[in-house]
């Protein structure tokens, strides 16, 4: 991957932050936004330029418009135009249905959806104007398939697909793309906190037989970012090992 300038949202941990890592490897330029992890922010900032890239935190709650256009302005201020928005900030509020408030399944749609379309809107025209701009949207396994207590998160990330499906339309007027990764179990929190009788089950569920890596994601994100993938758009590329299979 060429050195780009790079928004990744909630990068401050998990697979934003291997994302962001990932694109320090190849010299780009990144914002690392985060929401209330200031010190995990500044951490991913710190390892973005020990891996030879450039990079600032970017505070903003994404479901806020305000907030977004503040960080637009800290971005432009510290790179420019950006080339590359990698909507990654996520939650999620694990209960069954019959028990699932309002406020819960608001809160994820919230983030996931109001979020990507808050970031997409305010970093929209520089997307457009880049040689070759590039969206990027990070779903989820679960999108696909479901899964029992997250009926509001299925739903958020299933709505990512459609967004990014038509973003690719819209985009491709002006020769940029938007594509989507949709990772399975990967080794992060949101995983690893999960009970070990779980984690050997979704083992066994896997193809691959294993849990996925951060930077097996991280790269997929990298390729799309590329100029390697002038060709593809509206595609959801699916980081799995095989679950779906």
């Amino acid at each position: 991957m060429e050195p780009k300038t790079c928004v990744v949202t909630g990068a401050s941990r998990g697979i934003g932050r291997g994302i962001a890592e990932r694109f320090g490897e190849a010299g780009c330029s990144v914002a690392v936004n985060y929401h209330s992890s200031a010190e995990a922010a500044r951490a991913v900032v710190s390892a973005v330029e020990d891996a030879g890239g450039a990079a600032i935190p970017v505070q903003a709650d994404v479901t806020d418009p305000e907030q977004v256009e503040l960080m637009y302005e800290d971005v432009k201020e510290a790179f420019g135009s950006i080339d590359v928005l990698v909507n990654n900030a996520g939650i999620n509020q694990d209960v069954f249905f019959e028990n699932m408030t309002h406020e819960q399944w608001g809160a994820v749609l919230d983030v996931h959806l109001d979020g990507a379309f808050n970031c997409t809107q305010t970093f929209y025209d520089d997307i457009v104007g880049a040689e070759s701009g590039r969206l990027i949207n990070i779903s989820s396994i679960v999108a696909k398939g479901g899964n029992l207590g997250q009926a509001n998160y299925a739903t958020a990330k299933a709505g990512i697909f459609g967004f990014t499906r038509t973003l690719a339309h819209e985009l491709a007027r002006e020769g940029s793309t938007a594509n989507c990764v949709a990772p399975g179990f990967i080794e992060t929190s949101m995983v690893t906190d999960l009970p070990e009788e779980i984690i050997e089950q979704v083992r066994e569920d896997t193809p691959l037989g294993r849990i996925g890596d951060v930077e097996e994601v991280a790269d997929v994100v990298a390729f799309l970012a590329s100029e390697r993938s002038s060709f593809i758009t509206g595609e959801v590329i699916d980081v799995n090992g095989g679950m779906d299979l």
